[in-house]
């Protein structure tokens, strides 16, 4: 291996769907999120990759663990991850506020946690998507 990344995700779950997203330029989807900034936590960078890269403004984050795994864009490289769960943001009338790519976002896609796919993020499919699973 030649580096580690540092970063955090937040995985968005609902009716059985965790949202992801694909970067512009890669064939992998994973969660949103990013690398920390120099002196950045993980919950603040969560935060701010969030309002970057899907356009929602969380405040209320859960740890659900950190992990490491192979990167999905970098051969070579781990991920050590901080990833969290967190509600979508309700609008006044109290619907959840949808999500749309932005910044370096190509896709936004909501992904069947139950189901079998080839292209999501090795952190996603080896350790996200099991521990969100219900049961």
């Amino acid at each position: 291996m030649t580096g580690t990344f540092v970063v955090a995700a937040v995985a968005f779950v609902r009716d059985g769907h965790v949202l992801t997203v694909r970067k512009r330029g890669t064939s992998r989807f994973m969660l949103p999120g990013g690398k920390l900034e120099p002196g950045e936590s993980a919950y603040d960078a969560a935060v701010r990759e969030i309002r970057e890269e899907v356009g929602l403004v969380v405040d209320d984050l859960t740890l659900l663990g950190e992990f490491t795994a192979d990167a999905a864009n970098e051969p070579g490289h781990l991920v050590e991850s901080t990833v969290y769960v967190a509600s979508l943001p309700l609008t006044a009338s109290g619907a959840g506020v949808e999500p749309a790519a932005a910044g370096e976002i190509a896709e936004l896609r909501w992904t069947a946690l139950a189901g079998e796919h080839d292209d999501l993020a090795p952190l996603l499919s080896d350790h996200v998507v099991p521990r969100l699973l219900p049961g």
